[in-house]
């Protein structure tokens, strides 16, 4: 079966149809209510056999690059980023009979809910995950 990537993103996306205010500008009940549904999810995922491993990411980061020489610590920037590189908030690795699942969980997620309860229908980009050096197929 193969496996997708189900990424949501903090900016990066194209434009939401209604906009919405960065997460640090909701209410804390708005916050509990949009975590409260992301768990909902994994749980659905996991009910169906669907869920292979999912998170969500700290809003910090830090760019590594390799020192140099053997031994030489990292080479480590906090910025600038490339506009490209917009924060990833989090993730769903699933495991689905077809890329349309993938698609119907994507947008699933999608409907998740932002400021005051309504859905956001935020963008969730889909990737199949590649198989071949660092993955068994299975």
């Amino acid at each position: 079966m193969p496996k997708f990537l189900l990424l949501k993103h903090y900016r990066g996306a194209p434009d939401l149809p209604e906009p919405v205010p960065p997460m640090d500008q909701w209410t804390p009940e708005d916050i509990d209510r949009h975590l409260q549904f992301l768990e909902d999810c994994t749980q659905m995922l996991k009910e169906s056999g669907e869920f292979v491993d999912g998170t969500g990411l700290h809003p910090d980061r830090v760019w590594v690059q390799y020192g140099g020489t053997p031994g030489a610590a990292p080479v480590t920037t906090d910025g600038p980023y490339p506009e490209t590189s917009d924060l990833i908030a989090g993730w769903y690795l699933v495991d689905v009979e077809s890329r349309e699942r993938a698609l119907e969980i994507a947008a699933h997620v999608s409907s998740g809910p932002g400021p005051d309860g309504k859905p956001m229908y935020e963008w969730i980009e889909v990737r199949e995950v590649m198989f071949g050096a660092f993955q068994d197929a299975d």
